[in-house]
């Protein structure tokens, strides 16, 4: 009898771990890990230059930014001495590469060909997460205890300051109706900026779930969808109320989340070695139709709706040397 049971105990965890690990993986297919075998520590963020196929990545505990030609699957350049590089955002219109530094509150710019350093604002510490926005010209970066700063990219010079209650993490533009919802983990709050004035116009208290730090936004929809921590859950938010209006579990230690217009679907990459993928069953309404197994760490990521592509950052752990594995969504 014993026997019996612990066999269906086993099939029973069988099931239900490769369940947890790998369905719907049909939903995305791995088309090469570029490695970074000199890259040691935590990854941070990543930007695109669209037209040249060229990643660039905040390698945040190995203090450089590395450079990968998406097309050939090589790195090209490592950009040292940056200090806890963290937040990163390209600027086409004039071939820079604006990166912001954890450490000494730095957000340097580099030339994109020679990967020289061309100017430098200074923020308070720990400047962190960056939006660029090409069509008013305009760069937005987190930073410090509580604080958004305009700035802009062609001068190199902050025009613009926003008091917040505390650090800001994933932070979103929303042109549609002229805001930026701002998630401020360690004040359980969303800030929400009017982009015309620049303050503060809105707050949303938090009840009960702790650890906002990943954001993203379907504009079509007014929804705000925020990825926690403790607990692990995504929530969908009225843009305009700040009202919850559905949440589901997600994959523990989320850094990176994304909605992809294309296919209705929220991207979310987590620490804990999964991607999650929902798929948007009505208009409020999420499922969750995939849960691929990735690298323990692996928990930031960047969509390129252009190139049906999903790249996730993973960290060198267990002899394996760090690297970005490139996803085709399909």
């Amino acid at each position: 009898m014993r026997l019996i049971l612990l066999q269906l105990l086993m099939i029973t965890c069988f099931t239900r771990c490769k369940d947890q690990a790998d369905f719907g993986v049909d939903k995305l297919k791995l088309e090469r890990r570029i490695e970074l075998p000199a890259v040691s520590g935590r990854i941070d963020h990543m930007a695109l230059n669209l037209k040249d196929k060229i990643l660039y990545v905040a390698a945040l505990g190995n203090n450089t930014v590395e450079v990968i030609d998406l097309q050939k699957g090589i790195l090209l350049h490592s950009i040292n001495g940056v200090e806890e590089p963290q937040g990163i955002a390209y600027i086409p219109e004039q071939n820079e590469v604006a990166v912001a530094s954890g450490n000494n509150g730095d957000c340097a710019f580099f030339d994109a060909s020679t990967f020289k350093k061309v100017a430098t604002i200074h923020l308070a510490s720990d400047a962190d997460n960056i939006r660029y926005d090409g069509t008013e010209r305009k760069m937005y970066v987190g930073y410090g205890n509580g604080g958004v700063a305009l700035i802009d990219p062609v001068a190199h010079q902050q025009i613009g300051n926003v008091k917040l209650a505390a650090h800001p993490e994933s932070f979103q533009l929303d042109k549609k109706n002229n805001k930026l919802y701002v998630n401020l983990p360690n004040d359980n709050s969303i800030s929400v900026i009017d982009l015309k004035s620049f303050k503060v116009i809105d707050t949303w208290k938090i009840s009960r779930l702790r650890a906002n730090f990943s954001m993203t936004l379907d504009t079509a929809s007014n929804h705000v969808i925020i990825g926690f921590r403790h607990p692990p859950l995504m929530v969908v938010y009225d843009n305009k109320t700040g009202k919850e209006i559905t949440r589901t579990d997600l994959v523990s230690d989320a850094d990176d989340i994304f909605f992809d217009a294309a296919k209705q679907q929220v991207l979310a990459s987590g620490g804990r070695g999964y991607i999650n993928i929902f798929q948007k069953v009505s208009g409020n309404s999420y499922k969750r139709v995939s849960n691929i197994a990735t690298r323990d760490g692996a928990r930031t990521s960047y969509l390129i709706p252009s190139l049906r592509t999903f790249v996730v950052a993973e960290r060198a752990a267990s002899g394996k040397s760090a690297a970005i594995a490139v996803y085709k969504i399909q």
